[in-house]
């Protein structure tokens, strides 16, 4: 759960927007059910306004439901091919040798995916959380 961002004065805290970062007022307030952060949410039609959300009525609790767009729409986690490791250098990286590191892979102590032609390719940090006594 994100911690909803707030200014530093304690006598007044002014919420910002989780989605935007700008401070939000009282007209255009609502708390993410989701992750429980404070967004931006056009509820009037007499003032303009913006919206980093959205409510809904969920028709199964016949209640409402306001999510910030950053829980609607999260950002796919970063990759990195340099992430990714063949058996030979995720061995070297550990100071194992291969046939080790490949017995650790079929008893399952680590995280791995063999290709179609039956390369062993392991995620660089599944290699770290790979339990200690396992490297031995």
């Amino acid at each position: 759960m994100r911690n909803d961002p707030m200014t530093t004065s304690s006598l007044n805290p002014i919420p910002l927007c989780v989605v935007c970062s700008e401070t939000v007022t009282v007209e255009f307030e609502a708390q993410c059910m989701t992750c429980g952060a404070t967004y931006h949410l056009q509820q009037r039609n007499d003032i303009p306004g913006k919206d980093c959300g959205q409510v809904w009525i969920d028709e199964e609790h016949l209640g409402l439901v306001f999510t910030c767009d950053t829980c609607l729409a999260p950002e796919p986690v970063a990759s990195n091919l340099d992430d990714v490791l063949d058996l030979d250098e995720a061995a070297g990286l550990l100071a194992l040798s291969t046939g080790e590191l490949a017995r650790l892979a079929q008893s399952g102590a680590v995280r791995h995916r063999r290709t179609s032609s039956g390369i062993l390719l392991f995620m660089r940090r599944d290699l770290f959380e790979m339990p200690t006594g396992s490297q031995q």
